[in-house]
């Protein structure tokens, strides 16, 4: 029988929010290129918050495939492909893969050509996102009216 978790909205909400920030990034360039190059470089209690809880949504939510294998959703298919990216991108990070890091401050290059379409692209994923947790948080508790 196919079930919504009640921790599954709140993976897509959190992770959307996460995503949405990035608005800023079109809005102040040089703060928030800044601060997440600050925050990586840093690595205080703030990068280890972000990269723990990242770190434990991603394997929670590929457990949930796998424990419901046979009977899913087709959008939990999101939680391995979207969380076997988002775990790999952290132990390249955490572990200071060279190739890794230049890309990364590709990114965070505020003179990068591309930089509207970049972030903007991580905003729509973030909308997406947290649209779908809202929308399974409607289910689960249409669900738990029955």
């Amino acid at each position: 029988m196919k079930r919504i978790m009640p921790y599954e909205p709140w993976f897509f909400i959190f992770f959307g929010v996460f995503h949405l920030h990035r608005v800023w990034g079109l809005v102040d360039r040089d703060a928030y290129s800044d601060f997440w190059i600050n925050v990586m470089e840093q690595r205080g209690l703030f990068y280890y918050l972000i990269m723990g809880v990242l770190a434990i949504q991603c394997i929670i939510g590929i457990a949930t495939l796998t424990k419901n294998l046979h009977h899913n959703y087709r959008w939990r298919w999101i939680y391995l492909f979207g969380g076997g990216y988002v775990l790999f991108d952290l132990f390249a990070i955490a572990t200071e893969q060279v190739f890794w890091k230049k890309l990364i401050l590709k990114m965070f290059d505020v003179n990068f050509a591309y930089w509207n379409e970049l972030w903007t692209a991580f905003i729509i994923l973030g909308a997406a996102s947290f649209v779908l947790g809202i929308v399974l948080l409607f289910k689960v508790k249409k669900d738990d009216d029955f």
